[in-house]
């Protein structure tokens, strides 16, 4: 039977503090499993990419009879993004849950759904991860001797907040002194939208808004809740400048000697509680931005073409398409219509 998260799960899960050594549990059967699958990820124990983590692993273990279980650590408790990563390449971890900006470090091509002003909507991002994007950058990602699953799993849209008056066009945005991630992409995306953008870790944002470092600060909706941004902000442009998800990628030599049909139900069971994630990330983003609204946080939606054109004469999307390339640059183009 399909598990409907409620909004109070799904809230729990973003403040939930990580366990010192928790792993999920999976149903036990009589005689040990026969293969074992190590899975690590960054995100607490009751966020909904974990929920459904769990959900797989309980369907692998019924549907193999106890043949295979998926041990799943969350909370970054075997390191960070950048071990796991390491961990996931050598064999160490059988799987792992990169976003696309982290596993852009190994494989460029990875980073382009994260070209700005890119998707419209989750229409969009869905028709082209699951088309041709995703099918291009899986490629790139096997020749890496990893294997990425067919199935994305949802990270969401990236807002603008500020300090100051509200952003509703891209000239709203000169001189804006806004905190963004260590990403080039980024940088570049800002810098020609006239921002004076500076990389700072995510632990230095709130106090760095605090003291007026910066003015800015760019995140998906529920980071911007659980961080208490909101107090220190007064205004959200919904930008949607930047789609990012979640590939849930396999060591390929572990991936191929998989027995096949093992190997069929793990497939299924992980890309159909991705799919099941993805609604539950959009169930979350609609509660979140009730409650920063009752929390003082004004929102107002921006005039997305003027920030397109202005990225257009910056030479953002002509310096990209050929960092990407024809054949990458012409998968996004493909869904989303032409960018440069």
């Amino acid at each position: 039977m399909k598990t409907t998260l409620s909004r109070r799960t799904l809230l729990k899960g973003l403040a939930a503090a990580p366990a010192a050594s928790a792993v999920f549990s999976i149903p036990r059967y009589a005689h040990a499993a026969e293969i074992r699958l190590r899975y690590g990820n960054n995100l607490p124990l009751s966020h909904p990419l974990n929920i459904r983590a769990k959900e797989a692993a309980n369907r692998i273990a019924k549907e193999t009879n106890g043949r295979a279980e998926m041990l799943i650590f969350p909370a970054n408790q075997l390191g960070g993004d950048t071990d796991m990563l390491s961990q996931v390449r050598s064999g160490g971890l059988t799987f792992f849950t990169p976003s696309s900006l982290v596993i852009a470090t190994l494989v460029p091509a990875a980073a382009l759904n994260a070209v700005g002003f890119a998707f419209k909507d989750y229409d969009q991002v869905w028709k082209a991860m699951d088309g041709p994007v995703g099918a291009f950058v899986r490629n790139k990602i096997a020749d890496s001797r990893l294997h990425a699953l067919e199935t994305m799993w949802d990270n969401g849209f990236r807002q603008t907040t500020t300090s100051s008056g509200a952003i509703t066009k891209a000239d709203d945005m000169a001189g804006l002194k806004i905190r963004v991630p260590v990403s080039p992409l980024s940088i570049d995306m800002f810098t020609a939208l006239g921002a004076s953008p500076t990389s700072l870790q995510f632990s230095e944002v709130y106090s760095a808004l605090q003291t007026k470092v910066v003015d800015a600060q760019e995140n998906p909706l529920p980071i911007i809740q659980v961080s208490k941004i909101y107090e220190v902000q007064q205004n959200c442009a919904l930008t949607n400048h930047i789609w990012d998800g979640y590939w849930f990628i396999a060591n390929g030599r572990q991936w191929s000697g998989l027995p096949d049909d093992v190997k069929e139900i793990v497939a299924r069971a992980i890309n159909e509680a991705g799919l099941d994630q993805r609604a539950d990330i959009a169930k979350l983003n609609s509660s979140v931005q009730t409650d920063l609204e009752k929390a003082g946080l004004k929102f107002n939606t921006v005039e997305t073409d003027s920030f397109r054109d202005k990225l257009k004469e910056g030479g953002f999307y002509s310096k990209w398409s050929k960092e990407f390339g024809d054949e990458a640059w012409g998968a996004l183009e493909s869904v989303v219509g032409s960018l440069a």
